[in-house]
């Protein structure tokens, strides 16, 4: 079997040769007259493929910028399609060179910063942004996926270092336009992930005339998006509105799209044949506090809503809606993110850090001293699963059955901390060893949701004599605190990027602190193994390894793994054509309106 053969197999079959159908200058524009209102928990970040990595800037990203590739919209186990591509890749024997072939005509949306011409997407857009997630100046979330992989890249990055400018114009062999429609990657070594990662967000194309224009000081352009996809920013009120108008330019596609569940039987019926994109509006409202989101579509404010655990009780009846809703018309699309939730705390924290049996100690007992299922009840309502294992359900490399080192256990969590000289004073509180205060400074955000959380740590605190501080931010802040690594502790999300254990395990990666390493561990053991599995495919042989380094994790206690959350979406009868993908962060695209409901 050829590696190029290896590499498909790897992916559990998520290559596929299923084109969008594009209809080129017949395609039917959208219906300017139809709108979808959509609903963010959190305010956005921004609108830089390179510079966010929340889902909610990553949702109106996905709407304007074309990947190469992307996921068909109805299939599980997921597959990959191309966007912006012609086809999948040509990939060579030993897996290191990719040819990747660029569909024809595709143009950008109108903007100054082409004086007027029709500016035409070339592969040169996509070299430009792979070169960007390099640039040390912009401090890429997502530089991760780039690093170490493609022949040239980081020795320009290096030199960047060094001259505190990065040359955009430089030529590596890592990545060639041979022609404007053709790219050929050149890497290290073979990764079997690549077309995942060319159908993630921060991989999109971008055109440098763009970012020149409107970059702020640090390389980032986060306020004036300019794409090639089927929706363009109309208009941006920060942390509160965001309308989005479909592309007059975009080259579209046709709704045709299969599915093996029956479910979808009636939803195929509906959208088959349509030109898309089919709705002319969309309008995002940001609204943080839960009640304000249910009213909102309880009143037809909403389209679209996901309801999170808080709320359930007054939708939900089990996995079912109620009958009030049910009777409505109401949709619900119900998945397990493939996602985790953890709190992390900085390993590098002269109190809560280090690898000293005591330090190691005192993360052990805090972590064993979280009743996760107390969560699932009290904060979720049911409306998650527990997290034993850094991989979540749905996701390559999933281990079920998992029995972690630090399950909930508080009378072992109070007898470590009193082994080792944490002790109680009078008032019942723990001191360090050396008689210092001991008080661990949790990060949360200021809402519902927010202050449910820092109940239950505070609560499981409380039980093992450890006092606890809240810091309150808005979400966008906290993101930025902790790329800087000066969060000590935060309750944190990781939802998949693309369905490959890779995606989770490399979260505890040393290179990747102040990326996607929250809390910036570096345990060199785990390091040389996590360097090891990325030059291996899917299988036994790597999952042994990742069993192996989830044990590392848990020795050192570098995070509490908590749940995966149900996502359970309300959509208004009027839509049509939804069904939640879990690596989409946005299915506008996809849907119509129906005007008489």
């Amino acid at each position: 079997m050829t590696l190029r053969a290896r590499i498909v197999r790897a992916t559990g079959g998520l290559f596929a040769a299923v084109l969008f159908a594009c209809a080129g200058s017949a395609h039917a524009a959208a219906d300017m007259s139809k709108t979808i209102r959509d609903v963010f928990p959190v305010a956005e970040t921004g609108f830089d493929p390179a510079a966010v990595d929340d889902l909610y800037s990553s949702a109106i990203i996905e709407a304007i910028f074309d990947t190469l590739y992307t996921y068909d919209y109805l299939r599980l186990p997921a597959r990959i399609v191309p966007r912006a591509a012609a086809a999948m890749p040509e990939i060579s024997a030993d897996g290191k060179t990719y040819t990747i072939k660029l569909k024809h005509g595709i143009v950008f949306t109108p903007d100054p910063a082409f004086n007027g011409k029709r500016r035409e997407l070339t592969v040169n857009d996509f070299i430009y942004e792979l070169k960007r997630l390099a640039d040390p100046k912009i401090r890429a979330p997502y530089a991760f996926l780039v690093q170490g992989k493609i022949v040239g890249l980081d020795e320009l990055a290096e030199q960047a270092k060094k001259t505190g400018k990065f040359d955009y114009d430089a030529k590596i062999a890592g990545l060639e336009a041979v022609d404007p429609y053709t790219l050929v990657i050149r890497l290290k070594k073979a990764d079997y992930n690549l077309p995942l990662v060319l159908a993630h967000q921060p991989t999109a194309a971008v055109a440098r005339e763009v970012v020149e224009k409107y970059a702020e000081s640090d390389g980032r352009n986060q306020a004036h998006p300019v794409g090639t996809g089927p929706y363009l920013l109309a208009r941006w009120v920060r942390s509160s509105k965001i309308f989005l108008d479909a592309n007059p330019d975009y080259r579209g596609f046709t709704w045709d799209f299969t599915s093996d569940d029956p479910a979808d039987a009636k939803l195929i019926a509906a959208m088959k044949g349509k030109s898309m994109p089919a709705v002319g509006h969309v309008e995002v409202s940001i609204m943080e506090e839960d009640q304000s989101r249910l009213l909102a579509f309880r009143n037809g404010e909403l389209d679209i809503m996901n309801l999170e655990g808080p709320l359930a009780p007054d939708v939900l009846d089990g996995d079912k809606l109620k009958p009030e809703f049910q009777k409505r018309g109401v949709q619900l699309s119900r998945i397990v993110d493939p996602e985790i939730s953890y709190t992390y705390w900085l390993m590098d924290d002269p109190v809560f850090g280090g690898f000293s049996k005591a330090h190691i100690a005192l993360r052990r007992a805090i972590a064993m001293s979280y009743d996760a299922a107390e969560e699932i009840k009290v904060v979720r309502n049911g409306q998650a699963i527990s997290a034993t294992y850094p991989i979540p359900p749905g996701v390559i490399g999933h281990v079920d059955g998992w029995k972690p080192l630090n399950a909930y256990d508080p009378a072992l969590a109070n007898a470590l901390l009193d082994r080792f000289g944490y002790k109680k004073g009078a008032d019942g509180w723990r001191t360090q060893p050396d008689g210092k205060p001991l008080v661990l400074t949790l990060s949360s955000r200021p809402d519902s949701l927010g202050r449910l959380q820092d109940e239950m740590w505070n609560k499981a605190l409380t039980g093992i004599g450890i006092r606890m501080d809240v810091h309150k931010d808005k979400f966008p802040e906290l993101l930025k605190a902790e790329k800087s690594c000066k969060l000590l502790s935060r309750v944190s999300s990781w939802i998949a990027d693309y369905p490959d254990g890779d995606n989770f395990m490399q979260l505890m990666y040393g290179p990747n602190s102040g990326q996607s390493n929250n809390g910036c561990a570096r345990m060199p053991e785990y390091d040389q193994l996590y360097a090891q599995t990325t030059t291996m495919p899917a299988g036994p042989e790597r999952d042994r390894l990742y069993m192996k380094m989830t044990r590392i994790v848990e020795v050192n206690a570098a995070w509490r793994l908590m749940i995966s959350r149900y996502r359970n979406m309300l959509v208004q009868p009027r839509v049509v054509g939804y069904r939640k993908n879990p690596f989409l962060p946005s299915q506008w695209q996809y849907l119509d309106v129906d005007a008489k409901k």
